[in-house]
């Protein structure tokens, strides 16, 4: 028996929010992104590594997510990952096929069971990476609330191909689908809504300077900066103007297949939620932000 395709790579992310447009400014002169591509109601944000855009703003009425964006390595792998979720009864919203738009790319988009839109596509065309100093060059990692994180964390495990890579006690946990240590995790909460999107920066000099630079603009940290013991990484959280929490990170865990185990960190000790002690707990504020507006997702018509 073969083993199932997994999903191989996380491109980015596509927020909605009434008026989020008009916030553009905000990612290019501040955050350090640049215009990908503008149309009426949208606007497609790159950064400095090869993807044609990793994060988006769709004007809506409603806050949320309007889809996570997932790679395969060719049109095959597609394919079969279609066939392999149809098998498994997953909520498939069309064939695969050529996507319009800007950047086009084929493939076709799933839903998880908090109404959250997929998009997995290959044949997308890239541009050149070209790192620069202190500005984001991927997305590193999503973080996603959800009222049943132990069944979201089957279906993602079951259904994609996730890998678990750690829990934080009982209210969280990491998913890996490459060698990062996670490129989702899960936080245990009364609604779905979206946690966090973090920006991997080219390094730990970089991370800094990125702080500094918004510092410059009169943004400072609602949380951080600090080393998560999960990770590994280095951490600064914003908040946007839409009321997002967005994170500067870099220098994320590599993860060994071969050998690594799943560890629970603890939530009472400082260190582990914080290894140089420097941002200290969230307070109450960033709890309260991180947990977000209920997002309604995209239910099943019918």
């Amino acid at each position: 028996m073969t083993e199932d395709l997994r999903l191989n790579h996380l491109r980015g992310i596509v927020m909605r929010a009434p008026g989020i447009t008009a916030t553009t400014p905000f990612y290019t002169d501040q955050w350090g992104l640049h215009v990908a591509q503008e149309d009426e109601g949208i606007t497609y944000l790159r950064g400095t590594g090869d993807q044609p855009f990793i994060y988006g703003l769709k004007d809506d009425a409603t806050y949320g997510i309007e889809y996570i964006h997932f790679g395969m390595p060719d049109r095959a792998g597609v394919d079969t990952l279609y066939r392999q979720l149809e098998a498994k009864g997953a909520d498939l919203r069309g064939a695969p096929a050529e996507f319009d738009g800007p950047f086009g790319g084929y493939g076709f988009e799933v839903v998880d069971p908090d109404a959250r839109r997929l998009r997995i596509t290959a044949d997308v065309a890239l541009r050149k990476a070209d790192d620069v100093h202190a500005y984001p060059r991927k997305i590193s990692h999503v973080v996603l609330n959800t009222p049943d994180m132990d069944g979201m964390k089957t279906w993602y495990e079951e259904m994609l191909g996730f890998r678990t890579s750690d829990y934080s006690a009982d209210q969280m946990v990491f998913l890996r689908i490459g060698s990062d240590h996670h490129a989702i995790a899960l936080v245990r909460a009364q609604y779905p809504s979206i946690n966090h999107v973090a920006f991997e920066m080219p390094g730990i000099d970089s991370f800094m300077r990125g702080i500094g630079r918004m510092k410059q603009k009169g943004q400072v940290p609602s949380w951080g900066p600090g080393r998560h013991g999960p990770g590994n990484n280095p951490f600064a959280y914003f908040v946007s103007p839409s009321g997002f929490v967005i994170e500067f990170t870099s220098e994320v865990q590599q993860i060994d297949e071969a050998t690594h185990e799943p560890k629970v960190w603890s939530r009472s000790d400082p260190e582990a939620m914080d290894q140089w002690m420097t941002a200290g707990p969230p307070t109450p504020a960033q709890r309260a932000v991180m947990a977000g507006r209920p997002d309604p997702g995209f239910p099943k018509e019918g």
